[in-house]
């Protein structure tokens, strides 16, 4: 593979998300139209937060290079007619309100997003694991009609996959924020 010329390098080893994609939403308004920098990430899940926060900014997402275990990401930054407002997934609910719908027993389905490391250590009883880079090409495991609640670690990667599975014909998608890391109901291991 010939050498990919970058215009900055940013270090996001040792961070789980939010922060790879918080640190480069900063590292790129710092850069103009045209340049690109390099994410280095040890976080799995960083993948599929970059390649997601990509197509909904409008910067352009070249790929990603395996280098042990480090995640070479590479992003474009767009010019200003490309840049998108970054959306975001109207429908919310709070941990608090979803515990009380598992409560209920609601016919309903509740999808893991994160990555399966994350999702075998601390996951919702009842939890449907798919992880949000598996997501589009998993979608026909998922009921279009089905009340669907999606969570992650922080509400980042499940706005994410709301929108997908909001722009392939879901009606009822709703995300799960703040998510896991402040999930104060049951879980299992």
């Amino acid at each position: 593979m010939a050498e990919i010329k970058v215009d900055q390098t940013l270090d996001c080893m040792g961070l789980s998300c939010p922060m790879p994609i918080v640190r480069t939403k900063k590292a790129m308004d710092q850069l103009d139209a045209g340049q690109v920098i390099e994410v280095q990430a040890t976080d799995k899940g960083s993948l599929a937060d970059i390649q997601g926060w990509t197509k909904n900014t409008g910067h352009h997402y070249l790929g990603t290079v395996e280098d042990g275990n480090v995640l070479k990401h590479y992003v474009r930054k767009a010019n200003s007619t490309e840049i998108k407002k970054e959306k975001k997934h109207p429908q919310v609910i709070s941990n608090e309100d979803l515990e009380e719908k598992l409560i209920e027993n609601k016919k309903m389905i509740l999808l893991d997003v994160r990555e399966p490391a994350e999702y075998a250590f601390n996951r919702i009883a009842g939890a449907l694991s798919i992880p949000l880079g598996e997501l589009e090409s998993r979608i026909q495991e998922l009921n279009q009609d089905a009340e669907i609640y999606v969570v992650c670690q922080t509400g980042n990667r499940s706005d994410l996959a709301c929108q997908l599975l909001t722009e392939k014909g879901f009606k009822q998608v709703t995300n799960v924020e703040p998510g896991m890391t402040s999930w104060t109901g049951p879980t299992e291991k």
